[in-house]
């Protein structure tokens, strides 16, 4: 046995004391910013450092029979048909995030594995590109999904994908726990989590540049039901707190303002070549741009300006937009560049999603 907590051989999801298993999240170290980045700046980039440009398309692979993976990870016919139908529930919210399901794991931005032994947990937006093996999950299921409590599970874990962190941390929920209660709750079967991930998943508190709105949302799919005498305050939650189950209205609320679907958005409108294009952007908002390369050759797309922006450019195809390059300037000097060798008479989509940008220096958009 290991010492991730995740690893455990735990057959169910509740124990015979009825105490509930819980997604566990990896523990991921929080970006460092050079000492020359202005706090505001900073906050503004872990705001959106997470999020997706909106036009993605998320492509998924559930680890199945013929798969050169551990045979513990491969899912049963149920429980990848209940992920099929809470990717299509998200997507369904008529949100600018689009899925496609692969059928190669290297073909995958999001791998899913169902290993009983390792608890349910995913990677949080954008740092699932940081797991490149086609062989490693960025998703895992640890019980089956074919119940209620499995099917938010699996509402849970893509909300994760999405960019949602867990709401309980949400530093407006005024939560204070009664730490050493639910350090021995969490030690104990059957999670049995050691204490680096009881302070990552329970206690630490998330930034607020990183939580979904200004409130607590105590109903959403991505807050944990807890049990008595773990939560001290707000005192209405001493005897428990139970979601109600499903997407909250918050939810619904947060991921239409994050990803606007096309109903919202204004057309794409076309770059041409040698043309800056003014990017006229909030904090943590996109534009998109459409291009029909005029011949077959490089072409460069490069931001302008001091900001912090991510650039991804898409292949726009009869399966939907396929990311093909992108690049992410963030917290440096440099603006985002994209070099890439592009087929005349295929249309592509350029999405630019803004951190920060100092007032003085507009943020533009060219490609040549």
């Amino acid at each position: 046995m290991t010492d991730d907590p995740r690893n455990q051989e735990v057959a169910a999801v509740g124990d015979s004391a009825g105490g509930l298993r819980y997604c566990c999240q990896p523990i991921v170290e929080a970006r460092q910013f050079d000492p020359a980045v202005a706090p505001e700046r900073a906050r503004a980039i872990v705001a959106g450092g997470k999020k997706w440009v909106n036009g993605t398309q998320l492509s998924y692979h559930c680890f199945q029979a013929g798969d050169d993976v551990p045979a513990g990870w491969k899912g049963k016919a149920s429980d990848i048909e209940a992920v099929r139908q809470a990717f299509a529930a998200w997507f369904g919210l008529g949100i600018g995030i689009s899925f496609r399901e692969v059928a190669q794991p290297a073909d995958a931005s999001l791998r899913i594995g169902f290993d009983q032994t390792g608890g349910s947990w995913s990677y949080v937006g954008r740092d699932n590109l940081t797991i490149r093996d086609p062989r490693q999950r960025t998703m895992n299921f640890g019980w089956p999904l074919d119940t209620p409590y499995g099917r938010d599970t699996a509402m849970h874990e893509i909300g994760h994908a999405l960019g949602l962190e867990h709401e309980h941390q949400n530093p407006f929920a005024g939560i204070s726990w009664d730490v050493d209660a639910v350090r021995r709750y969490f030690r104990g079967p059957p999670n049995k989590w050691d204490d680096r991930y009881i302070d990552f998943n329970i206690l630490r508190k998330i930034s607020p540049a990183e939580v979904k709105g200004s409130t607590w949302d105590p109903d959403s799919v991505m807050e944990y039901a807890f049990g008595a005498g773990l939560i001290i305050e707000p005192a209405a939650y001493r005897a428990g707190l139970q979601p109600k189950g499903g997407l909250s209205d918050a939810d619904r609320e947060w991921i239409r303002q994050t990803y606007p679907g096309a109903a919202v958005q204004p057309a794409a409108p076309a770059l041409t070549v040698g043309v800056a294009q003014k990017l006229t952007l909030g904090s943590g908002e996109t534009r998109v741009f459409d291009f029909l390369p005029p011949a077959t050759r490089s072409y460069r797309l490069q931001t302008s300006g001091s900001s912090d922006t991510v650039m991804v450019l898409f292949e726009v195809t009869p399966a939907g937009n396929v990311q093909i390059a992108a690049d992410d300037d963030s917290g440096t000097d440099a603006n985002a560049r994209i070099d890439r060798v592009l087929q005349a008479g295929r249309l592509h989509r350029v999405g630019v999603r803004l951190y920060y940008a100092t007032a003085s220096a507009p943020t533009s958009l060219l490609i040549s």
